[in-house]
Protein backbone atom coordinates (compact mmCIF):
# COMPACT_ATOMS: atom_id res chain seq x y z
CA UNK A 1 0.00 0.00 0.00
CA UNK A 2 1.49 3.28 -0.22
CA UNK A 3 2.48 6.14 1.76
CA UNK A 4 -0.30 8.33 1.30
CA UNK A 5 -3.05 7.16 3.97
CA UNK A 6 -0.62 7.36 6.73
CA UNK A 7 0.40 11.12 6.67
CA UNK A 8 -2.93 11.90 6.20
CA UNK A 9 -1.77 15.95 5.19
CA UNK A 10 -0.52 16.78 2.39
CA UNK A 11 -0.38 19.23 -0.49
CA UNK A 12 -3.36 20.64 -2.08
CA UNK A 13 -3.35 23.90 -3.61
CA UNK A 14 -3.24 24.94 0.19
CA UNK A 15 -2.03 23.28 3.58
CA UNK A 16 -4.10 20.05 3.77
CA UNK A 17 -4.71 17.21 6.66
CA UNK A 18 -7.42 14.56 6.75
CA UNK A 19 -9.82 15.86 9.53
CA UNK A 20 -9.19 12.99 11.50
CA UNK A 21 -35.81 6.44 3.66
CA UNK A 22 -37.29 5.89 5.05
CA UNK A 23 -38.63 7.64 2.40
CA UNK A 24 -36.67 5.77 -0.13
CA UNK A 25 -37.38 2.60 2.30
CA UNK A 26 -35.22 1.12 4.56
CA UNK A 27 -36.22 -2.25 4.35
CA UNK A 28 -34.52 -4.09 1.24
CA UNK A 29 -33.58 -7.89 1.97
CA UNK A 30 -29.81 -8.19 2.44
CA UNK A 31 -29.94 -10.72 -0.84
CA UNK A 32 -31.66 -7.58 -3.14
CA UNK A 33 -28.81 -5.06 -1.92
CA UNK A 34 -25.83 -7.89 -2.47
CA UNK A 35 -26.69 -7.42 -5.99
CA UNK A 36 -27.77 -3.81 -6.19
CA UNK A 37 -24.63 -2.84 -4.38
CA UNK A 38 -21.54 -4.77 -5.27
CA UNK A 39 -19.03 -1.82 -4.16
CA UNK A 40 -19.83 -2.45 -0.22
CA UNK A 41 -17.47 -3.34 2.05
CA UNK A 42 -18.53 -4.79 5.35
CA UNK A 43 -15.69 -5.52 7.97
CA UNK A 44 -16.66 -6.91 11.98
CA UNK A 45 -15.00 -5.20 14.29
CA UNK A 46 -16.15 -6.73 17.48
CA UNK A 47 -18.13 -9.84 18.88
CA UNK A 48 -21.11 -9.15 21.34
CA UNK A 49 -19.32 -11.13 24.31
CA UNK A 50 -16.39 -8.45 23.73
CA UNK A 51 -18.26 -5.67 23.64
CA UNK A 52 -18.37 -4.96 27.50
CA UNK A 53 -14.70 -5.08 27.98
CA UNK A 54 -13.94 -2.98 25.27
CA UNK A 55 -16.67 -0.47 26.89
CA UNK A 56 -14.40 -1.27 29.86
CA UNK A 57 -11.58 -0.42 28.00
CA UNK A 58 -12.35 3.33 27.51
CA UNK A 59 -12.10 4.76 30.94
CA UNK A 60 -11.88 8.38 31.51
CA UNK A 61 -8.62 8.94 32.04
CA UNK A 62 -7.54 7.21 28.62
CA UNK A 63 -11.10 9.44 26.78
CA UNK A 64 -9.04 12.29 27.90
CA UNK A 65 -5.86 11.21 27.06
CA UNK A 66 -6.52 9.68 23.78
CA UNK A 67 -4.87 12.00 20.62
CA UNK A 68 -6.96 13.12 17.58
CA UNK A 69 -5.91 11.39 13.96
CA UNK A 70 -3.70 13.63 12.71
CA UNK A 71 -1.39 13.93 9.88
CA UNK A 72 1.91 14.03 10.02
CA UNK A 73 3.04 16.64 7.55
CA UNK A 74 1.23 19.70 5.70
CA UNK A 75 2.23 22.16 2.73
CA UNK A 76 0.27 25.08 1.54
CA UNK A 77 0.18 26.21 -2.01
CA UNK A 78 -2.41 28.30 -3.82
CA UNK A 79 -6.38 27.35 -4.56
CA UNK A 80 -6.84 27.81 -8.48
CA UNK A 81 -10.60 27.64 -9.69
CA UNK A 82 -8.79 25.08 -12.54
CA UNK A 83 -8.24 22.47 -9.78
CA UNK A 84 -11.90 23.13 -8.79
CA UNK A 85 -13.62 19.26 -7.67
CA UNK A 86 -16.16 18.50 -10.27
CA UNK A 87 -19.00 16.93 -8.00
CA UNK A 88 -21.82 15.85 -9.94
CA UNK A 89 -25.27 13.70 -9.14
CA UNK A 90 -25.82 10.66 -10.64
CA UNK A 91 -29.27 10.33 -10.30
CA UNK A 92 -32.10 11.88 -8.78
CA UNK A 93 -31.79 13.33 -5.30
CA UNK A 94 -33.22 11.82 -2.56
CA UNK A 95 -33.42 12.06 1.46
CA UNK A 96 -34.57 10.01 4.71
CA UNK A 97 -36.25 11.60 7.18
CA UNK A 98 -34.39 12.32 10.46
CA UNK A 99 -35.22 11.28 13.95
CA UNK A 100 -35.30 13.65 16.73
CA UNK A 101 -34.63 13.09 20.70
CA UNK A 102 -38.18 11.17 21.05
CA UNK A 103 -39.80 14.13 19.48
CA UNK A 104 -38.69 16.56 22.28
CA UNK A 105 -38.09 20.29 21.01
CA UNK A 106 -34.93 21.74 22.14
CA UNK A 107 -37.06 25.29 22.19
CA UNK A 108 -36.43 28.53 20.40
CA UNK A 109 -33.04 30.12 20.44
CA UNK A 110 -30.69 32.40 19.19
CA UNK A 111 -27.51 30.48 19.65
CA UNK A 112 -27.46 27.25 17.30
CA UNK A 113 -28.12 24.23 19.48
CA UNK A 114 -25.60 21.64 19.75
CA UNK A 115 -27.04 18.16 18.35
CA UNK A 116 -26.73 15.79 21.02
CA UNK A 117 -26.03 12.76 17.47
CA UNK A 118 -22.66 14.64 17.06
CA UNK A 119 -19.59 13.22 19.47
CA UNK A 120 -16.38 11.52 19.11
CA UNK A 121 -15.75 8.19 17.98
CA UNK A 122 -12.23 6.54 19.76
CA UNK A 123 -10.19 3.63 18.64
CA UNK A 124 -6.47 1.87 18.80
CA UNK A 125 -4.40 2.43 15.61
CA UNK A 126 -2.02 -0.42 14.90
CA UNK A 127 0.83 1.23 16.95
CA UNK A 128 -1.63 0.82 20.03
CA UNK A 129 -2.11 4.65 20.12
CA UNK A 130 -5.43 5.49 21.65
CA UNK A 131 -6.95 8.23 18.99
CA UNK A 132 -10.29 9.73 18.02
CA UNK A 133 -12.38 11.49 15.50
CA UNK A 134 -15.51 13.16 15.31
CA UNK A 135 -18.85 11.21 14.05
CA UNK A 136 -23.07 11.45 14.51
CA UNK A 137 -26.31 9.02 14.75
CA UNK A 138 -27.84 8.75 11.71
CA UNK A 139 -31.09 7.45 10.91
CA UNK A 140 -31.59 3.52 10.34
CA UNK A 141 -34.29 0.75 11.13
CA UNK A 142 -32.63 -0.57 14.04
CA UNK A 143 -31.72 2.62 15.18
CA UNK A 144 -27.59 1.67 15.47
CA UNK A 145 -25.73 3.64 12.81
CA UNK A 146 -23.50 6.02 13.02
CA UNK A 147 -21.98 8.02 10.33
CA UNK A 148 -18.00 9.16 10.52
CA UNK A 149 -15.03 9.17 8.04
CA UNK A 150 -13.44 6.24 6.05
CA UNK A 151 -10.27 7.22 7.47
CA UNK A 152 -11.35 7.01 11.35
CA UNK A 153 -12.45 3.46 11.10
CA UNK A 154 -10.74 1.75 8.83
CA UNK A 155 -6.39 1.55 8.13
CA UNK A 156 -5.81 0.97 4.33
CA UNK A 157 -1.86 0.31 5.40
CA UNK A 158 -3.08 -3.17 7.59
CA UNK A 159 -5.91 -3.36 5.13
CA UNK A 160 -8.13 -4.07 8.45
CA UNK A 161 -10.55 -1.65 10.45
CA UNK A 162 -8.82 -0.22 13.71
CA UNK A 163 -9.50 -1.67 17.10
CA UNK A 164 -11.48 -1.17 20.14
CA UNK A 165 -14.14 1.54 17.91
CA UNK A 166 -16.65 3.09 20.62
CA UNK A 167 -18.86 6.17 20.05
CA UNK A 168 -19.79 8.70 22.52
CA UNK A 169 -22.89 10.78 21.37
CA UNK A 170 -22.42 14.06 23.24
CA UNK A 171 -18.82 13.69 24.42
CA UNK A 172 -17.42 16.23 26.66
CA UNK A 173 -14.37 16.50 28.55
CA UNK A 174 -14.40 12.60 29.08
CA UNK A 175 -17.60 12.01 30.15
CA UNK A 176 -20.51 9.82 28.11
CA UNK A 177 -24.13 11.44 29.07
CA UNK A 178 -25.78 9.03 26.72
CA UNK A 179 -23.54 5.83 27.10
CA UNK A 180 -20.61 4.38 25.03
CA UNK A 181 -21.84 2.36 21.82
CA UNK A 182 -19.46 -0.54 20.83
CA UNK A 183 -18.85 -0.83 17.01
CA UNK A 184 -20.23 -4.08 15.67
CA UNK A 185 -19.37 -3.82 11.68
CA UNK A 186 -18.12 -1.07 9.24
CA UNK A 187 -19.50 -0.54 5.54
CA UNK A 188 -17.32 1.38 3.28
CA UNK A 189 -17.21 1.51 -0.49
CA UNK A 190 -14.54 -0.99 -1.45
CA UNK A 191 -12.97 2.05 -3.59
CA UNK A 192 -11.86 3.55 -0.40
CA UNK A 193 -10.56 0.21 1.09
CA UNK A 194 -9.00 -1.04 -1.76
CA UNK A 195 -7.84 2.16 -3.64
CA UNK A 196 -7.66 4.39 -1.06
CA UNK A 197 -9.58 6.95 -3.03
CA UNK A 198 -10.76 9.46 -0.63
CA UNK A 199 -13.82 10.49 -2.92
CA UNK A 200 -15.74 7.95 -1.08
CA UNK A 201 -13.97 8.79 2.62
CA UNK A 202 -16.77 7.86 4.41
CA UNK A 203 -18.28 4.71 6.81
CA UNK A 204 -21.37 3.45 7.90
CA UNK A 205 -20.81 1.49 11.49
CA UNK A 206 -23.54 -0.09 12.99
CA UNK A 207 -23.46 -0.33 17.03
CA UNK A 208 -24.23 -2.70 20.14
CA UNK A 209 -26.76 -1.14 22.32
CA UNK A 210 -25.02 1.51 24.67
CA UNK A 211 -23.18 0.32 27.94
CA UNK A 212 -23.59 2.78 30.80
CA UNK A 213 -20.59 2.37 33.50
CA UNK A 214 -20.66 2.91 37.43
CA UNK A 215 -17.91 4.33 39.27
CA UNK A 216 -14.88 2.13 39.90
CA UNK A 217 -14.32 0.60 42.88
CA UNK A 218 -11.31 -1.36 43.77
CA UNK A 219 -11.45 -4.73 44.88
CA UNK A 220 -9.13 -8.19 45.41
CA UNK A 221 -8.07 -10.39 43.24
CA UNK A 222 -10.60 -13.09 43.79
CA UNK A 223 -13.59 -10.76 43.67
CA UNK A 224 -12.35 -9.55 40.61
CA UNK A 225 -11.93 -12.74 39.62
CA UNK A 226 -15.27 -14.04 40.10
CA UNK A 227 -16.76 -10.42 38.32
CA UNK A 228 -14.48 -10.62 35.53
CA UNK A 229 -15.44 -14.89 34.64
CA UNK A 230 -19.53 -13.34 34.94
CA UNK A 231 -19.29 -11.71 31.87
CA UNK A 232 -18.40 -7.99 34.32
CA UNK A 233 -16.24 -5.33 33.29
CA UNK A 234 -12.86 -4.64 35.49
CA UNK A 235 -8.92 -3.52 34.47
CA UNK A 236 -5.79 -4.16 36.39
CA UNK A 237 -3.60 -1.35 37.34
CA UNK A 238 0.27 -2.89 37.45
CA UNK A 239 2.13 -0.12 38.89
CA UNK A 240 6.10 -0.32 39.75
CA UNK A 241 7.55 0.27 43.47
CA UNK A 242 9.88 -0.05 45.29
CA UNK A 243 11.16 -3.15 47.78
CA UNK A 244 9.55 -2.04 50.68
CA UNK A 245 5.91 -0.73 48.79
CA UNK A 246 6.29 -4.53 47.29
CA UNK A 247 6.64 -6.19 50.45
CA UNK A 248 4.03 -4.55 52.67
CA UNK A 249 1.49 -4.76 49.86
CA UNK A 250 2.13 -8.36 49.67
CA UNK A 251 2.00 -9.03 53.06
CA UNK A 252 -1.25 -8.04 53.18
CA UNK A 253 -2.23 -10.53 50.70
CA UNK A 254 -1.69 -8.29 47.35
CA UNK A 255 -0.70 -9.29 44.50
CA UNK A 256 2.62 -8.67 42.65
CA UNK A 257 5.56 -10.30 41.27
CA UNK A 258 9.65 -9.14 40.42
CA UNK A 259 11.06 -9.21 37.02
CA UNK A 260 14.56 -9.26 36.20
CA UNK A 261 15.74 -12.11 38.67
CA UNK A 262 19.12 -13.01 37.98
CA UNK A 263 20.79 -15.95 39.43
CA UNK A 264 22.95 -13.80 41.57
CA UNK A 265 20.48 -12.39 43.59
CA UNK A 266 18.08 -15.46 44.10
CA UNK A 267 19.11 -16.94 47.82
CA UNK A 268 17.76 -19.64 49.83
CA UNK A 269 14.65 -19.18 52.06
CA UNK A 270 17.13 -19.69 55.24
CA UNK A 271 19.28 -16.62 54.28
CA UNK A 272 18.79 -13.88 56.71
CA UNK A 273 16.62 -11.06 54.99
CA UNK A 274 15.19 -13.14 52.47
CA UNK A 275 11.61 -12.55 50.94
CA UNK A 276 9.72 -14.51 48.70
CA UNK A 277 8.58 -12.88 45.27
CA UNK A 278 6.64 -14.41 42.67
CA UNK A 279 8.59 -14.63 39.23
CA UNK A 280 6.54 -15.56 35.82
CA UNK A 281 7.32 -18.51 34.03
CA UNK A 282 6.16 -20.00 30.93
CA UNK A 283 3.53 -22.58 31.02
CA UNK A 284 5.72 -25.66 30.10
CA UNK A 285 8.08 -24.99 32.38
CA UNK A 286 5.08 -24.55 35.18
CA UNK A 287 3.51 -27.59 34.29
CA UNK A 288 7.24 -29.40 34.70
CA UNK A 289 7.39 -28.04 38.28
CA UNK A 290 6.26 -30.28 40.77
CA UNK A 291 4.76 -30.16 44.47
CA UNK A 292 1.44 -28.57 45.58
CA UNK A 293 0.31 -25.00 44.41
CA UNK A 294 -0.11 -22.26 46.31
CA UNK A 295 -2.48 -19.67 46.36
CA UNK A 296 -1.53 -15.94 45.77
CA UNK A 297 -2.94 -14.83 48.77
CA UNK A 298 0.02 -16.88 50.60
CA UNK A 299 2.72 -16.88 48.49
CA UNK A 300 4.98 -14.60 50.71
CA UNK A 301 5.18 -15.55 54.49
CA UNK A 302 1.46 -16.59 55.35
CA UNK A 303 -0.44 -19.82 54.73
CA UNK A 304 -3.83 -19.99 55.88
CA UNK A 305 -3.89 -17.26 57.58
CA UNK A 306 -1.31 -18.72 59.49
CA UNK A 307 2.21 -16.50 59.49
CA UNK A 308 4.93 -19.15 58.98
CA UNK A 309 8.14 -20.04 59.59
CA UNK A 310 10.83 -19.41 57.26
CA UNK A 311 11.26 -23.49 57.92
CA UNK A 312 8.03 -23.65 56.35
CA UNK A 313 8.04 -21.22 53.48
CA UNK A 314 7.65 -22.50 50.31
CA UNK A 315 10.29 -23.89 48.44
CA UNK A 316 12.13 -21.95 45.59
CA UNK A 317 10.70 -22.77 42.03
CA UNK A 318 7.06 -23.74 43.72
CA UNK A 319 4.17 -23.36 42.14
CA UNK A 320 2.20 -20.56 42.77
CA UNK A 321 -1.74 -20.40 41.68
CA UNK A 322 -2.10 -19.16 37.82
CA UNK A 323 -3.72 -15.80 37.00
CA UNK A 324 -6.01 -14.93 34.83
CA UNK A 325 -5.99 -11.46 32.78
CA UNK A 326 -8.83 -9.63 31.05
CA UNK A 327 -7.57 -8.31 27.40
CA UNK A 328 -9.68 -6.54 24.68
CA UNK A 329 -9.55 -7.93 20.98
CA UNK A 330 -6.24 -5.52 20.04
CA UNK A 331 -4.34 -6.75 22.90
CA UNK A 332 -4.79 -9.82 22.53
CA UNK A 333 -3.96 -9.98 19.12
CA UNK A 334 -0.83 -8.10 19.34
CA UNK A 335 -0.04 -10.24 23.13
CA UNK A 336 3.37 -11.73 23.03
CA UNK A 337 4.68 -12.48 26.38
CA UNK A 338 4.45 -15.52 28.29
CA UNK A 339 1.49 -16.99 29.67
CA UNK A 340 -1.33 -18.70 27.57
CA UNK A 341 -4.33 -17.10 25.54
CA UNK A 342 -7.76 -18.23 25.02
CA UNK A 343 -10.76 -16.98 23.75
CA UNK A 344 -13.62 -18.23 26.19
CA UNK A 345 -17.36 -19.32 25.32
CA UNK A 346 -18.62 -16.15 25.85
CA UNK A 347 -15.95 -14.05 23.60
CA UNK A 348 -13.93 -12.92 26.61
CA UNK A 349 -10.11 -12.32 25.31
CA UNK A 350 -7.97 -14.08 28.33
CA UNK A 351 -4.15 -14.58 29.21
CA UNK A 352 -3.54 -16.93 31.91
CA UNK A 353 0.22 -15.65 33.54
CA UNK A 354 2.09 -18.58 35.17
CA UNK A 355 4.14 -17.95 38.28
CA UNK A 356 6.93 -19.65 40.65
CA UNK A 357 8.71 -18.52 44.01
CA UNK A 358 11.84 -17.24 44.21
CA UNK A 359 14.15 -15.72 47.17
CA UNK A 360 15.91 -12.67 46.87
CA UNK A 361 18.08 -10.64 49.26
CA UNK A 362 17.73 -7.01 50.15
CA UNK A 363 20.52 -6.36 47.70
CA UNK A 364 18.36 -7.26 44.81
CA UNK A 365 18.22 -5.02 42.15
CA UNK A 366 14.79 -6.37 40.48
CA UNK A 367 11.85 -4.77 39.01
CA UNK A 368 8.93 -4.34 41.57
CA UNK A 369 5.51 -4.88 40.69
CA UNK A 370 1.99 -4.68 42.40
CA UNK A 371 -1.17 -5.42 40.76
CA UNK A 372 -3.95 -3.12 41.57
CA UNK A 373 -8.15 -4.35 40.34
CA UNK A 374 -10.80 -2.32 39.95
CA UNK A 375 -14.61 -3.38 38.68
CA UNK A 376 -17.68 -1.74 37.63
CA UNK A 377 -20.88 -2.65 36.99
CA UNK A 378 -22.96 -1.40 33.59
CA UNK A 379 -26.09 -1.92 32.49
CA UNK A 380 -27.50 -1.82 28.72
CA UNK A 381 -28.47 1.78 27.63
CA UNK A 382 -30.24 0.87 25.02
CA UNK A 383 -30.56 1.91 21.11
CA UNK A 384 -28.29 4.87 19.68
CA UNK A 385 -31.24 6.32 18.01
CA UNK A 386 -34.00 5.85 20.66
CA UNK A 387 -31.64 7.91 23.63
CA UNK A 388 -30.49 10.44 20.85
CA UNK A 389 -31.92 10.35 17.28
CA UNK A 390 -30.10 10.00 14.30
CA UNK A 391 -29.79 12.46 11.64
CA UNK A 392 -31.53 12.11 7.98
CA UNK A 393 -29.56 11.13 5.24
CA UNK A 394 -29.45 12.67 1.63
CA UNK A 395 -27.76 12.44 -1.84
CA UNK A 396 -27.55 13.79 -4.61
CA UNK A 397 -27.92 17.28 -4.07
CA UNK A 398 -26.89 20.44 -5.64
CA UNK A 399 -23.81 22.67 -4.52
CA UNK A 400 -24.43 25.94 -3.34
CA UNK A 401 -26.85 24.89 -0.20
CA UNK A 402 -25.79 26.25 2.97
CA UNK A 403 -24.92 23.37 5.83
CA UNK A 404 -24.34 23.17 9.01
CA UNK A 405 -20.95 20.92 10.01
CA UNK A 406 -20.34 19.78 13.63
CA UNK A 407 -17.06 18.34 14.97
CA UNK A 408 -14.46 18.55 17.76
CA UNK A 409 -10.79 20.45 15.91
CA UNK A 410 -8.70 20.75 17.94
CA UNK A 411 -5.25 21.03 16.23
CA UNK A 412 -3.48 23.93 15.60
CA UNK A 413 -2.91 26.24 12.68
CA UNK A 414 -0.34 26.48 10.63
CA UNK A 415 0.65 29.42 12.13
CA UNK A 416 0.69 27.86 15.36
CA UNK A 417 -2.53 29.52 16.62
CA UNK A 418 -4.35 27.18 18.57
CA UNK A 419 -7.79 28.24 19.12
CA UNK A 420 -9.80 24.85 20.01
CA UNK A 421 -9.19 21.98 22.54
CA UNK A 422 -11.10 19.15 21.32
CA UNK A 423 -12.54 18.43 24.24
CA UNK A 424 -16.14 20.75 23.32
CA UNK A 425 -18.53 20.22 20.29
CA UNK A 426 -18.18 23.07 17.74
CA UNK A 427 -19.71 24.02 14.82
CA UNK A 428 -19.30 25.85 11.15
CA UNK A 429 -22.15 26.89 8.60
CA UNK A 430 -21.66 28.04 5.17
CA UNK A 431 -22.48 27.32 1.66
CA UNK A 432 -21.04 24.29 -0.26
CA UNK A 433 -18.71 24.26 -3.10
CA UNK A 434 -16.72 22.71 -5.31
CA UNK A 435 -13.41 21.77 -3.41
CA UNK A 436 -9.81 21.63 -4.44
CA UNK A 437 -8.62 18.37 -6.45
CA UNK A 438 -6.24 17.05 -4.18
CA UNK A 439 -4.34 14.70 -6.60
CA UNK A 440 -2.38 13.14 -3.56
CA UNK A 441 -5.95 11.38 -2.14
CA UNK A 442 -7.69 11.06 -5.17
CA UNK A 443 -10.08 13.71 -4.27
CA UNK A 444 -11.61 14.38 -7.25
CA UNK A 445 -15.17 14.94 -6.56
CA UNK A 446 -15.37 17.12 -3.09
CA UNK A 447 -17.39 19.90 -2.25
CA UNK A 448 -16.16 22.14 0.76
CA UNK A 449 -17.55 24.89 3.01
CA UNK A 450 -15.37 27.61 4.00
CA UNK A 451 -14.86 26.78 7.56
CA UNK A 452 -11.72 27.48 10.00
CA UNK A 453 -12.06 23.91 11.54
CA UNK A 454 -8.70 22.46 12.33
CA UNK A 455 -7.61 19.01 12.46
CA UNK A 456 -9.51 16.97 14.85
CA UNK A 457 -12.64 17.36 12.87
CA UNK A 458 -12.47 14.42 10.94
CA UNK A 459 -15.64 12.53 10.22
CA UNK A 460 -18.36 15.30 11.69
CA UNK A 461 -21.58 15.58 9.70
CA UNK A 462 -22.53 18.52 7.01
CA UNK A 463 -26.33 18.63 7.81
CA UNK A 464 -28.44 20.12 5.41
CA UNK A 465 -31.87 22.25 6.36
CA UNK A 466 -30.60 21.73 10.06
CA UNK A 467 -33.13 22.49 12.47
CA UNK A 468 -32.24 24.36 15.82
CA UNK A 469 -35.41 23.08 17.16
CA UNK A 470 -35.25 19.60 16.66
CA UNK A 471 -31.40 19.35 16.49
CA UNK A 472 -31.85 17.66 13.42
CA UNK A 473 -31.30 17.87 9.58
CA UNK A 474 -30.35 15.65 6.51
CA UNK A 475 -26.49 14.04 6.40
CA UNK A 476 -24.96 15.07 3.37
CA UNK A 477 -21.47 14.76 4.03
CA UNK A 478 -18.29 13.69 6.60
CA UNK A 479 -15.65 15.95 6.96
CA UNK A 480 -12.43 14.62 5.30
CA UNK A 481 -9.79 17.31 4.96
CA UNK A 482 -9.19 20.19 6.49
CA UNK A 483 -7.30 22.66 4.08
CA UNK A 484 -5.38 26.15 3.95
CA UNK A 485 -6.18 27.03 0.32
CA UNK A 486 -4.98 30.61 0.54
CA UNK A 487 -1.51 29.71 1.70
CA UNK A 488 -1.39 32.23 4.97
CA UNK A 489 -0.91 29.42 7.61
CA UNK A 490 -4.72 29.45 8.21
CA UNK A 491 -6.69 26.56 7.70
CA UNK A 492 -10.44 28.14 5.93
CA UNK A 493 -12.08 25.07 3.70
CA UNK A 494 -13.45 21.74 5.00
CA UNK A 495 -14.19 18.96 2.68
CA UNK A 496 -16.56 16.24 2.14
CA UNK A 497 -16.68 13.64 -0.13
CA UNK A 498 -19.82 13.93 -2.33
CA UNK A 499 -22.99 11.88 -1.32
CA UNK A 500 -24.52 10.71 -4.34
CA UNK A 501 -25.98 7.19 -5.43
CA UNK A 502 -23.34 4.96 -4.61
CA UNK A 503 -22.87 6.99 -1.59
CA UNK A 504 -26.75 6.10 -0.67
CA UNK A 505 -26.39 2.20 -1.50
CA UNK A 506 -23.58 1.62 1.29
CA UNK A 507 -26.02 3.97 4.04
CA UNK A 508 -29.03 1.51 2.93
CA UNK A 509 -27.36 -1.42 3.49
CA UNK A 510 -25.74 -0.52 6.14
CA UNK A 511 -28.96 0.85 7.65
CA UNK A 512 -31.08 -2.47 7.53
CA UNK A 513 -28.18 -4.44 9.53
CA UNK A 514 -29.32 -5.76 13.04
CA UNK A 515 -26.96 -6.34 15.73
CA UNK A 516 -29.06 -8.01 17.97
CA UNK A 517 -28.34 -8.00 21.71
CA UNK A 518 -25.65 -7.52 24.52
CA UNK A 519 -25.01 -10.73 25.86
CA UNK A 520 -26.49 -10.50 29.42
Amino acid sequence: MNSRAKRLALPLGGALAAASMIGASLTTTTAAQASVDPDVKSSALTPSGNAKAIAGYWTASKLKSAKTYLSDSTVSAKLRKTGAAKAAADGKPGVVAPTGEGGKSAGTSRNVNLPITVGKVFFVDDKGQERWCSGTSVQSKFRNLVATAGHCVYDTDTNKPFGNFVFIPGYYQGKAPWGVYVGAKVNTHDDFTVYEDYDYDYAFVNVYNGIRQQPEREVDYKTFKAHMDKGGVGREDARTVDRKTYDDWTKKGGLGKVEGVDKEDQVGPQYKGAIAVAVETGKSAWDKTSGRVYGLNDDKVTLGGRTLDQADWPKPDSKLEPRVEHLTKTEYDTYKGPGHKNVDSKGNYTVTRYYVVKYIAKTSSAKYIVFRHYITFVTDAGRLGDNVGGQGFSWNQKLGKKVFTFGYPTSAHLDGDKPYSGHTQKWCYGKTAAAPVVPAYKAEEHQAIKCAFTPGASGGPFLLQYKNSKRTGYLNGVVSLTIDSDKNGRYDRVTTPYFNGDTYGIYRHAANLWTGKLPA
